[in-house]
């Protein structure tokens, strides 16, 4: 009955809603505020969430939640935008989606003073003085800053000059005069209105409109060596090669494009990225990127109109164009939304969607390092892509053979899960059937005796087998994998150790993994822990081989002297050096003798 109320009580409300823009909150049972949205038609939006069914089941979660509606109503749709986008920053409603990175950025500030200062910052002040930014890198800040006070040689001391205390002789010089870093406006050594030229000239730096510092700088050079004033002149120069350096390395889009704002967004499951450029004069001054988490799988359109908002309200930017990949449902007061299709604002815009890309990517990798599980996740999808798999290649194994010339031919199958050694899973196989050193022949022996055990005892098969070797070795094994009918359960590759070439069954091309690839570090890393497994192996029975023969040429000794002997002496060795009575009192000493009688004859 308290349900049916609250849903009634609610269609009552939606009645009398305006069909104006306005921004309209859900509250719950217990008066919170758990949503928060802007509507061109408060009515129609509203009606919307309890006009239909929703396809998302936290949508249909909210719904059943919501127990009250209030909604103020506004002159426009910017203005709804605006207030949306502070009443959820207030009030981090539950299902709405949320800012991540809120952290303080740097500024560029002018002091409001005689003699401005310029320096960075992060408090933004309202006395009067003049702030650049926010920037996205304080490295940058710090170099910018250096440049400017490199050319104008501006001061940095925190000294109240105003023209009676420079007039009274206050203040005396300080290191940086004597070192040519300032001219000493505090002793009247640079007039007031010398130095704000300079600080016009740092503002142009500031708004990116270097053309006309760097004309100004190449006039004064050119007018003072005129003057044969080559000293003053090559200051300028001076000046002018770091602006010009600067220039060079910013990255200079078109003289035509004077102030754009640059807006893309990239998603993955569980947040939006949207990444902001600036560009003035021709140049890119700015880039930024910022996640929104998710809260009601919202389309990609909603969160880069948020996007928008907040970051032009944070960088408080009043560019009249802003560019955009797809149609948006906002609009602003004396602003173009442009969906460029050539020219360099496309390029902009492909600009931008990378850089949101790179973040998201930078983002994934940051989470898997954090949690192991993510980052198994991201290379299995990575090795799937790279190896055209269907399933994550979590079971891997890995096959090698050893010998000398057909001696002791043995062979060994490493087990890789999730891309890391199981070396409790590895086995290795002395070759019984194969005479001689004939690999072909070895290979087909170990994969139809691993894999027909396997298929018998109903055992998982591993979703990857690679074989170390090129097409010969690999079509040995797809000749058993076949004749066991599970080749089509497994996917079977060759790796050529030469070039390191990727070997697939029927197909004579083989594949190249960039040397750096995650995928090919992980085979080549199975690859190497198969023959380091198999050649320990092989060097084992060799040397049990070496040992057992020399005692075995001695007649009337049978395996358990022999054993016993090697218990005690540790090596043949030993027992070569053995005195008699040291061996009779080992095995007695009618065998002690005819040991002892054996190695020294």
């Amino acid at each position: 009955m308290e349900d049916d109320s609250y849903k009634n009580s609610l269609k009552d409300k939606i009645k009398l809603l305006p069909s104006e823009p306005g921004v309209y909150q859900y509250f719950d049972k217990a008066g919170v505020i758990i949503y928060i949205g802007k509507a061109k038609n408060l009515k129609k939006r509203v009606s919307s969430y309890f006009n239909k069914t929703h396809d998302n089941l936290k949508t249909e979660i909210l719904v059943r939640k919501i127990t009250s509606i209030e909604h103020i109503v506004v002159e426009t749709e910017q203005d709804a935008l605006l207030l949306e986008n502070n009443l959820i920053k207030k009030y981090k409603p539950k299902y709405n989606i949320l800012l991540k990175d809120d952290k303080s950025y740097p500024w560029i500030c002018i002091s409001n003073e005689s003699f401005p200062r310029v320096f960075l910052t992060r408090n933004v002040v309202k006395d009067g003085s003049i702030y650049f930014g926010p920037y996205t890198s304080t490295t940058m800040v710090r170099a910018l800053i250096d440049l400017i006070h490199r050319i104008f040689k501006l001061r940095n001391c925190k000294l109240k000059l105003t023209k009676e205390n420079i007039d009274s002789g206050k203040f005396n010089v300080c290191l940086e005069y004597h070192i040519q870093n300032c001219y000493g406006p505090c002793v009247g050594n640079y007039s007031e209105e010398l130095y704000r030229n300079d600080i016009s000239k740092v503002k142009h730096i500031l708004n990116g409109n270097l053309s006309e510092v760097l004309e100004y700088l190449k006039n004064m050079m050119m007018k003072l060596s005129e003057e044969m004033r080559f000293e003053e002149a090559n200051e300028y120069k001076i000046k002018f090669d770091l602006l010009n350096n600067y220039k060079s390395k910013s990255t200079i889009v078109s003289s035509k494009i004077k102030d754009v704002d640059i807006f893309t967004v990239d998603e993955d499951e569980k947040s939006g990225y949207v990444n902001f450029i600036k560009v003035k004069n021709g140049a890119i001054i700015q880039s930024y990127t910022v996640e929104y988490k998710k809260k009601l799988d919202e389309p990609l359109s909603e969160i880069l109109e948020k996007g928008i908002v907040d970051i032009r309200q944070k960088f408080f930017s009043v560019s009249r164009e802003i560019l955009v990949p797809f149609a948006l449902d906002i609009q602003f007061d004396e602003v173009k939304i442009i969906i460029p299709q050539i020219g360099d604002k496309k390029k902009l815009l492909e600009l931008s969607s990378r850089n949101a890309k790179y973040f998201k990517l930078e983002k994934k990798k940051a989470r898997s390092l954090k949690n192991p599980e993510l980052k198994v996740d991201r290379l299995m999808e990575k090795m799937m892509k790279d190896l055209n798999l269907k399933v994550y290649p979590r079971h891997i194994e890995c096959f090698d053979n050893s010998n000398i010339q057909g001696h002791y031919p043995v062979a060994a199958c490493v087990v890789f899960k999730n891309g890391k050694p199981s070396k409790k899973d590895y086995r290795h196989f002395n070759i019984k059937t194969v005479e001689g050193p004939n690999d072909f022949a070895s290979m087909e022996e170990i994969v139809h005796r691993r894999y027909s055990r396997l298929v018998k005892e109903n055992l998982p098969l591993p979703d990857v087998i690679v074989i170390d070797g090129g097409k010969g070795q690999l079509g040995a094994a797809v000749k058993i994998l076949r004749e066991l009918n599970i080749l089509h359960k497994i996917c079977v590759i060759g790796l050529a150790k030469r070039l390191e070439e990727i070997f697939f069954p029927g197909d004579p091309i083989p594949l190249y993994l960039d040397k750096k690839s995650e995928t090919l570090k992980v085979i080549q890393h199975l690859r190497d822990e198969a023959h380091r497994f198999g050649i320990t192996f092989h060097r084992n029975q060799r040397s049990k081989g070496f040992l057992n023969s020399e005692l075995d040429e001695i007649t009337g000794i049978g395996p358990k002297t022999k054993s016993t002997l090697l218990t005690n002496f540790k090596s043949v060795q030993a027992i070569k050096d053995a005195s008699l009575d040291a061996l009779q009192t080992v095995v007695g000493k009618s065998k002690g003798t005819i040991v002892y009688d054996f190695f020294k004859q």
